[in-house]
């Protein structure tokens, strides 16, 4: 089990959507959190609004910071977006973009839960939307938390212009913290260069590509009924097997002993 994060560079290249394809797709079971300090749109969007209350990750921050009460709070504001398996859950996002100032300071509180969901009964892996880097309060606790992280981008020239000041960005951080390395990677949304070119270009693996597909895009933005075989939703499913292969080798690379006075290998 593990934090999937996804994040994009600036414009809207599809990071909601693509954490959403994945959710529904995947056979993992998962939390979907909206971290994205800009607000989430599952809830209004995918799901029509069609929820009793407020619930959320603004919800969590306004309990936590008067009660201190995540632990017990945390699964109540979650909706199961494949009734009632609760396989595929979701904490919806932000409201209100104003609500932000409540949840940056708790940034760390909420990787830290994150990270531990893994060892619940059952356990559950956390996919997590964090939006565009360039924002006011990224989640960057999430994002050094996260065992992948998916750096969304277009294939064309102005969105990888953008792109590679990002990356540039995140493995700087990401050094200056010590997360482990390997943990970022490219996830390109619809047509242009291709994949060789811009791993070259950006000096960063590609993982998959998901197809351009408005359709489907269109049903997962404003809801509707969402079909497994559509190009997207395919693309989707696959890249379920990458991610567990680059998980698989990230625990076996922190679980493999050092030997004293012989450093790690990277």
């Amino acid at each position: 089990m593990a934090i999937i994060a996804l994040v994009s560079a600036k414009g809207s290249p599809g990071v909601t959507t693509s954490a959403l394809a994945c959710a529904l797709a995947w056979h993992r079971r998962l939390v979907v959190a909206e971290c994205d300090p800009a607000g989430g749109s599952i809830l209004a969007g995918y799901l029509g609004g069609q929820l009793d209350g407020p619930r959320g990750i603004g919800e969590l921050a306004v309990g936590e910071l008067r009660d201190g009460n995540l632990e017990t709070e945390f699964w109540s504001q979650l909706v199961d977006l494949d009734a009632p398996r609760r396989e595929r859950l979701l904490l919806p996002g932000l409201v209100d973009p104003a609500q932000g100032g409540s949840v940056t300071p708790l940034w760390q509180r909420f990787a830290d839960y994150f990270d531990a969901l893994d060892r619940g009964t059952p356990g559950y892996d956390v996919l997590v939307d964090c939006g565009r880097l360039h924002v006011t309060g990224p989640p960057w606790p999430v994002l050094r938390a996260a065992s992948v992280v998916l750096l969304v981008t277009r294939a064309h020239l102005p969105d990888l212009s953008g792109t590679r000041a990002v990356v540039t960005t995140l493995e700087r951080d990401f050094a200056e913290h010590r997360v482990t390395p390997g943990t970022l990677r490219l996830l390109l949304v619809g047509d242009g260069h291709g994949r060789a070119e811009i791993s070259r270009a950006l000096k960063l693996p590609v993982i998959a590509r998901l197809p351009h597909d408005p359709r489907t895009a269109r049903v997962l933005s404003l809801g509707g009924t969402v079909r497994a075989g559509r190009p997207l939703m395919r693309a989707a499913a696959a890249l379920e097997v990458p991610i567990g292969a680059l998980l698989e080798r990230r625990r076996a690379r922190l679980a493999w002993p050092v030997q004293q006075g012989v450093p790690d290998a990277v």
